[in-house]
């Protein structure tokens, strides 16, 4: 899968975004960052505090009441209409009569007929992804006869079908045991190696975010801004026995004293 071919990663400069009018809510204000092509960026922050809604103005399926965001070069709406991104989130909302091997594929079905700058997609390649993800031999069972971990395999090979530059995840694994969560990341980290797309994985998880990303950014209660963007020192690959060093357990612990104190507000 190719990288962009331009352009700075995306950027996020002075970035707000406010809902309503009379009464109006600020949901994010002031947000700066650069997140350069090829990273693994993770957003953590207090439920209400605007990461869902940072994902929805990457992506330009909102537009920001202030700033500018400009994605590879681009601008969101721009990007999203070249395909650039790929979305998986908390529910895998997979088609309950397409097979798991026709739910990847449907993304590039739509997209064969009306994007002529992407080619289409083969069967081939939605086979490959789903034994990357590790459901090689599932191809042909439907959603109801898949465990929520293996649904949201398929949510994610469906994401890399489009071959897209940039992965927007919303708390793909929330609702998962923690043991599948755990070996979700890490054949999530081995898709990413090989996609070398850009990330921006947002997440409750202090754990995850440390785990899977380079860098990640912490949101304040709501309205939402940057107080911390941490770089993460562990090298890669990384197995899961990193969680149990005492090097990650002290990033995590310094990481949830900026959260301790956050109000709980709603959803993120």
């Amino acid at each position: 899968m190719s990288r962009p071919s331009g352009g700075s990663g995306i950027v996020l400069n002075k970035v707000g975004m406010r809902f309503g009018g009379y009464n109006p809510v600020v949901a994010l204000k002031d947000i700066d960052l650069v997140i350069p092509t090829g990273e693994f960026m993770a957003v953590v922050g207090p439920s209400g505090c605007g990461k869902s809604t940072l994902l929805r103005l990457v992506s330009g399926l909102l537009d920001p009441t202030s700033g500018t965001i400009s994605v590879h070069g681009k601008t969101p709406e721009q990007a999203r209409r070249d395909v650039e991104f790929g979305f998986v989130f908390q529910d895998p909302v997979l088609f309950p009569w397409l097979r798991a091997l026709g739910n990847v594929l449907l993304p590039n079905r739509i997209l064969g007929s009306r994007n002529p700058a992407h080619s289409p997609r083969t069967e081939h390649l939605a086979r490959r992804l789903l034994s990357d993800v590790g459901l090689g031999g599932f191809e042909e069972h439907y959603p109801s006869q898949m465990s929520g971990g293996m649904q949201s395999r398929v949510a994610l090979a469906r994401a890399l079908i489009y071959q897209a530059s940039t992965l927007l995840m919303d708390e793909p694994f929330g609702a998962l045991d923690e043991f599948t969560r755990d070996r979700l990341n890490q054949q999530l980290l081995d898709v990413w190696h090989q996609a070398q797309a850009t990330v921006i994985f947002v997440t409750h998880s202090i754990q995850e975010a440390i785990f899977l990303a380079d860098r990640v950014a912490v949101l304040s209660p709501r309205p939402g801004r940057v107080v911390r963007v941490a770089r993460i020192p562990f090298p890669r690959p990384r197995a899961l026995d990193l969680r149990y060093e005492p090097e990650f357990g002290s990033l995590a612990r310094e990481l949830r004293a900026l959260l301790e104190t956050a109000p709980t507000t709603g959803a993120g």
